[in-house]
């Protein structure tokens, strides 16, 4: 099938590059968003979100006119649905004894509800949002179909899981494999048509639930793994060993790989993915269920190390160093980093926060423009995000900036440098000796 006009619903951090690469490889892209402050952004021949070389991406993709930007969907061939499905905000769901986080499929609902006026025969849509298993068959072709067309027959439906590496968003969306996951083997097909516009990688076609599963498996195995290092973290701190020298150890076992341990879990995939399984099956679930209470635990760990490090924390000024979910990028979305300041805020420390790739930070906490902002009256400098530029600093050039003397490191940014000697004291996440 050949797809020459397309609608990409959602222009956040996976639909906006989306949107781009295909508008960069000959498509006409209409990118429609709710929030007009983004469209006027986007108009404007600007972006709201920091990837490499996007940017550039983007507004190459503007100038040749294949791009533009509205509020609302219009007629195309295909339609992608990008939204959000992030949880519900202090709302828990329960069964079987098991709480867990629901997620919120309103901006789903309402982004295939905008298609339905649009739909017409020989049309494909793609769902991208990563949802629990079931949403493409049971959520939104129900919806789809108050078109008076049937999705398989009259339209193709399939789902098809972003994969990327924020960072590499770019280059992954083209060399990765991309799963298609149709409800029929044609609405299948259709969608390795679309992509195959771009990807490069293997295109692989499946039925749309194993295709929303594969998705959730992805990151559901990396959050227990995770955990799994979070609490050799705690056993080290237990047993006086260093947790770092101990994983780099044992990970030269031909068949060990241990991951890193830190502040927790965060992003919009890791640390909310693994809920989608609980949510649909919490009777089925119990490993992935508590390792999301140890990885949604470590942020309370690191408070503690913190009172270790400092004693009692009211009172105490504190420079948060990083407030992303992860390192080099400005997402902030469920970031450990951002829950262990509001931790400390709780208990009466005076927080700095300072993240270079998002200085504005977060509304609720005192955010500053620059390192030196935020560590010069500090009494604790708290390593938080193992960015580039952080994880470069030296005794010698952090010691003209601040007359603290507690360093807290919660990712192993700062090891093996003689802090010692420039008058400060290294405490470090899973290290009691």
């Amino acid at each position: 099938m050949n797809f020459n006009t397309l609608c990409v619903i959602g222009l956040g951090y996976i639909g906006l590059p989306t949107a781009s690469t295909f508008a960069a490889h000959g498509v006409n892209v209409l990118g429609v968003d709710i929030n007009e402050a983004i469209l006027a952004t986007l108009r404007n021949g600007d972006i709201h979100i920091h990837e490499p070389g996007l940017r550039e991406e983007f507004q190459s993709a503007l100038k040749t006119g294949r791009l533009t930007f509205a509020s609302t969907p219009a007629p195309a061939d295909a339609f992608i649905i990008a939204v959000p499905t992030p949880f519900y905000e202090g709302e828990l769901g329960e069964a079987n004894g098991v709480q867990f986080k629901k997620a919120d499929m309103r901006a789903v609902t309402s982004a295939a509800e905008s298609i339905v006026p649009h739909l017409r025969k020989g049309n494909l849509v793609v769902l991208e949002s990563t949802s629990p298993p079931r949403t493409t068959v049971d959520l939104v072709r129900p919806i789809l179909e108050r078109s008076g067309l049937l999705a398989g027959r009259d339209f193709h439906l399939a789902y098809s899981p972003e994969r990327v590496l924020p960072g590499q968003i770019l280059r992954e969306l083209i060399e990765n494999a991309r799963v298609i996951g149709g409800v029929t083997r044609e609405s299948a097909q259709a969608g390795r048509d679309l992509y195959a516009t771009f990807v490069k990688g293997q295109i692989i076609q499946t039925d749309a639930t194993t295709a929303e599963m594969v998705k959730l498996m992805e990151n559901t195995t990396r959050d227990v793994n995770i955990a799994l290092a979070n609490e050799f973290a705690r056993l080290a701190d237990k047993f006086g060993v260093d947790v770092w020298e101990a994983i780099s150890i044992a990970s030269l076992h031909p068949r060990v790989k241990i991951l890193s341990p830190g502040p927790g879990v965060g992003g919009h995939c890791i640390s909310v993915d693994p809920w989608f399984f609980v949510e649909s099956a919490p009777e089925l679930t119990p490993l992935i269920y508590h390792a999301r209470i140890v990885n949604d635990g470590q942020p309370r760990q690191v408070v503690e190390l913190v009172r270790k490090a400092a004693g009692a924390l009211k009172g105490q000024r504190i420079a948060a160093l990083g407030l992303a979910y992860k390192p080099d990028v400005d997402d902030l979305r469920e970031s450990p980093a951002a829950e262990v300041v509001h931790l400390l805020q709780k208990e009466g420390a005076l927080v700095k926060a300072f993240e270079p790739f998002k200085p504005e930070g977060l509304p609720d906490m005192e955010c500053v423009p620059t390192l030196e902002a935020a560590v010069k009256d500090a009494d604790v400098i708290l390593l938080l995000v193992n960015h580039t530029d952080f994880r470069a600093l030296t005794p010698a050039a952090l010691r003209p900036l601040t007359a603290a003397k507690i360093l807290v490191d919660t990712v192993n940014g700062w090891d093996g440098r003689d802090w010692d000697g420039a008058g400060f004291k290294l405490h470090r996440l899973g290290v009691n000796k």
